[in-house]
């Protein structure tokens, strides 16, 4: 958290700027610049427009209650449902078209695509399921599933009966699921028999089977059957029933939608936190999925008429709000992808988006970087030319990678979203209206219209521009948590303990992330403030140093982290990957020593440069800098069971030994 041994500091110059294509301009769904005065000037009653998205069974009585701050209220009274808005609302103009687009990994198997008739017809039998197993509305569901469309299916069937689902992503460990399903007391779990990675098929029936015997209360199961006759032959035991005999006795069954209040909880997502024990972060149903709705059709510019791809997991809020809840309230055709970016090869999203002429591709830094490594020989294969709007979510991204991305994705035709958000927030809430704004390659951009972001210094006081700072929000939003799960104490201490002042009842959201803001009010996320090295004294942001070592040619992804030094306490330590057809020598190891000199400042210069064909990464793509610290500093190495490549752990700490 935020000590007292320095400020964050800004040292990385701001770049060039580029401004949204004419033929985008005048087609954005937000091209009105007076839309963010306004917000401002009439705030809280500006996000009645994003209430008007969706369709309420009982109008609200009143936009914001704040009297019970920072347990704020939202659309107040506004009864509704998220299934109804989903899918019924759609079915007599949009019955026949195509709701849900899946794509599975193995290139020979049949892609499945739901109209919105069919979609709603198997949301509606597996909702009648879920009765019959006794799920009543608020009883918490647990999903423990891969990206098939029965994943989204459940989604909208909890929500269609009023109970609030908890996705957990497939790629957690068992002990992972039984923490979650005993923190939210869940008694219901839908899970598979496996899923395919590069390839193979996974048992995950086994893990789940695991994971439930750390439950510590009885569970009601449903297994989809993913696999087929590529199955591992598991038997289900009585309190497991099989998904697909679930909808067979329920064919052609209805449910209507329960009526829920904006206040009722839609889902739990756990998140990861600082005492290690997860957070349950509760989401509403009116005030989130209003913040869906809005952000994707004003951000991401999403119409009925698109093929919409987000390549995001649904274990993940990016897959809750990106692609199920925001774009199927918006009435069009959102996209699932099984598999993985390089497999069978390295153009598999290239072959999807050409396949199915997506529109908009929403993906993380971490592919756009990779995507850098394989080089423009496999975009270059295909037409991409349905593609109109680019968006990047989960980390800051570098310039030079955004360039890339621009160039060589977008055809310099596609402006790009960089957005800021976190499970907690619901949905964006710093990033470029599409058809509005310049484009800063590493600047996420300006708060939304009717968002009060302000980057502070240790005390609480706004930072000059170029300064660096610590990121506050300060005035509630719809999309935003309402609580952590039976916790209402480590709510207030994680969220809003460190710049609020509860005499004066002002209330300051910190969501633990440094950055800057320039003279147009345009934000650089410069990451956790916990991703800092203080070295002699001055407080350096991770991105910054790999935004400059990424900018020197020849390298495709960087990862810093410090290191104990025994003059400046803390020094920087690279871990380089470069470019196909980069060698690995001393050449680019001093341009990248020069490039961070350059960039940033002799402060800043590396104490070691350690290339490495890969990075350690969780499952779900985050770089494990814990291990990499280890490295530097000599240690024993953590815990690498949570990582999708263990073995290069041991790999880049001998090829540290040798630099």
């Amino acid at each position: 958290m935020t000590d007292d041994d320095g400020e964050l500091e800004a040292r990385l110059a701001e770049g060039e700027s580029f401004e949204p294509p004419a033929s985008f301009v005048e087609q954005a769904n937000a091209a009105d610049p007076a839309i963010y005065e306004e917000f401002e000037e009439n705030w809280p009653e500006c996000w009645e427009q994003a209430a008007d998205l969706i369709d309420w069974y009982e109008d609200y009585d009143e936009v914001l209650d704040e009297s019970n701050a920072p347990f704020y209220e939202w659309f107040v009274n506004g009864k509704t449902n998220a299934s109804y808005n989903c899918l019924d609302r759609h079915l007599e103009d949009r019955g026949d078209e195509i709701a849900l687009q899946w794509v599975g990994e193995p290139v020979d198997e049949a892609d499945r695509a739901f109209t919105y008739e069919e979609l709603h017809k198997e949301v509606n039998e597996f909702a009648a399921g879920l009765r019959d197993l006794g799920v009543e509305a608020d009883d918490v569901v647990t999903m423990y599933m891969p990206m098939v469309p029965e994943l989204a299916i459940a989604l909208l069937a909890c929500a269609r009966i009023g109970a609030p689902h908890s996705v957990v992503f497939a790629g957690f460990s068992a002990d992972a699921l039984a923490t979650r399903m005993n923190a939210a007391e869940s008694e219901y779990l839908l899970t598979c028999d496996g899923y395919y990675r590069r390839g193979d098929p996974l048992d995950h029936f086994s893990k789940a089977n695991n994971g439930l015997s750390g439950v510590d209360h009885d569970v009601s199961t449903i297994v989809v059957d993913r696999l087929g006759d590529d199955g591992f032959g598991h038997d289900l035991s009585d309190d497991q029933t099989a998904y697909a005999d679930l909808i067979a006795e329920n064919e052609g069954a209805t449910v209507e939608p329960v009526e829920r209040d904006a206040e009722d909880m839609l889902f739990l997502m756990y998140t990861s936190g600082t005492t290690g024990k997860p957070k349950g972060v509760k989401h509403t149903t009116g005030g989130y999925l209003s913040w869906a709705a809005w952000t994707a059709q004003n951000v991401l510019d999403i119409k009925p008429e698109d093929t919409y791809f987000c390549s995001a997991d649904i274990g993940w809020i990016t897959g809750h709000s990106y692609i199920v809840y925001g774009p199927l309230a918006l009435g069009t055709t959102t996209m699932m992808y099984e598999g993985t970016p390089d497999y069978p090869d390295k153009d598999r999203l290239w072959e999807i988006i050409e396949e199915y002429e997506a529109t908009q591709l929403y993906t993380a830094p971490t592919a756009i970087r990779a995507f850098m490594k394989w080089g423009r020989s496999y975009p270059d294969k295909h037409d991409l030319s349905s593609l109109r709007l680019l968006g990047t979510v989960g980390e800051p991204i570098n310039p030079r990678a955004w360039k890339w991305y621009y160039t060589h994705i977008g055809d310099e035709e596609c402006p790009i979203v960089d957005t800021w958000w976190q499970t907690e927030t619901g949905g964006m809430i710093v990033t470029t209206l599409p058809g509005l704004k310049t484009m800063k390659p590493g600047s996420a951009g300006p708060p939304l219209p009717g968002v009060d972001v302000r980057v502070v210094n240790v005390a609480g006081e706004e930072v000059d521009p170029g300064q660096a700072g610590y990121l506050t929000v300060h005035k509630p939003w719809p999309g935003m948590l309402r609580t952590l799960y039976n916790n209402d104490e480590r709510f207030i201490k994680e969220y809003w303990q460190e710049y609020s002042d509860p005499e004066a009842d002002e209330w300051v959201y910190f969501p633990e992330d440094g950055a800057k803001i320039d003279d147009n009010g345009y934000i650089t996320v410069l990451g956790r403030v916990d991703d800092v090295i203080n070295v002699s004294g001055h407080r350096l942001g991770t991105m910054e140093i790999e935004s400059a070592i990424v900018g020197v040619e020849g390298v495709a992804e960087a990862a810093v982290v410090g290191g104990s030094h025994d003059i400046k306490g803390e020094a920087v330590y690279a871990y380089v990957i470069t470019e196909e057809g980069y060698e690995e020598n001393e050449e680019l190891r001093q341009r990248i020593i020069d490039g961070v000199n350059e960039a940033i400042g002799p402060i800043a210069k590396p104490e070691s440069v350690v290339f490495t064909p890969e990075l350690p990464k969780t499952r779900s793509g985050k770089i494990m800098r814990r291990l990499l610290e280890n490295i530097a500093n000599g240690e024993e190495l953590g815990n690498t069971s949570t990582l999708r490549n263990p073995d290069v752990v041991e790999d880049i700490q001998a090829r540290a030994q040798n630099s």
